[in-house]
């Protein structure tokens, strides 16, 4: 952790406290006989801990740079570019055009992963694939193929179809405007605060993760439906 700190560039005095805090790290678990006498911690970051979060993404940072995943070529090119991982908070997502680059992405992740005392839990990945697959293998272990997996709250599918995920977050706008619906529809209270709360409360639910959307003619008539419903309880 230290040397990771020192190559970011942290400075010496922060890294001081942080050697100090972590010094003696000590448990205890709670059980359903009591407690278990105190034992010392030798790896890991505290949870619970706000740096927690910071300290484990220097070290996310740093193993996906040691693994070149940023000049690699494999990937999916968008824009012109090659994007060969996605990450959000402690997930990541690794993208290439075939299943040998895609077993290479991940062999040097896991190789950098392991120079660092971490390990990869084949039983927690999956595999998702635009097309036929067969079962890929790391280390003898089988990882799981599915049709679709959740990013950054927003669930992605192999065929590209993003009805499903359209027609959940339109039910969870619907969700929050029944739930303003007293304010809304209240003469106390001012338009100018009820659009406010609408736009604070309501669209970004339904908005959110709304990029990755493929529309198709059929869901724009829901989407509207949803923006008049919001102007009449408005």
């Amino acid at each position: 952790m230290w040397k990771i700190l020192k190559e970011r560039g942290i400075p010496d005095h922060l890294t001081c406290l942080l050697r100090n805090l972590y010094a003696v790290q000590e448990a205890t678990v709670r059980t359903g006989h009591g407690t278990t006498d105190w034992f010392q911690i030798g790896t890991g970051v505290y949870q619970g801990c706000i740096l927690s979060p910071c300290l484990f993404n220097l070290h996310a940072e740093y193993i996906m740079r040691n693994a070149g995943l940023d000049e690699a070529q494999a990937g999916i090119k968008i824009a012109e570019r090659n994007i060969s991982n996605l990450r959000y908070a402690d997930d990541t997502t690794l993208m290439a055009e075939s299943e040998e680059e895609l077993k290479s992405l991940l062999m040097k992740v896991k190789k950098e992963s392991e120079k660092l005392g971490l390990k990869l839990n084949i039983q927690k990945m999956k595999i998702m694939a635009s097309g036929p697959i067969t079962s890929c293998q790391i280390d003898g272990e089988t990882m799981e193929t599915v049709t679709g997996f959740i990013l950054g709250s927003s669930k992605i599918t192999a065929d590209g179809d993003s009805s499903h995920e359209i027609k959940r977050c339109l039910l969870l706008g619907r969700k929050v405007m029944t739930n303003l619906d007293s304010i809304l529809k209240s003469r106390d209270i001012t338009l100018p605060t009820k659009v406010g709360l609408v736009k604070a409360m309501g669209f970004p639910g339904v908005m959110y993760g709304c990029e990755i959307w493929t529309i198709e003619k059929v869901e724009h008539p829901r989407i509207d439906v949803l923006n008049c419903g919001v102007g009449e309880d408005s």
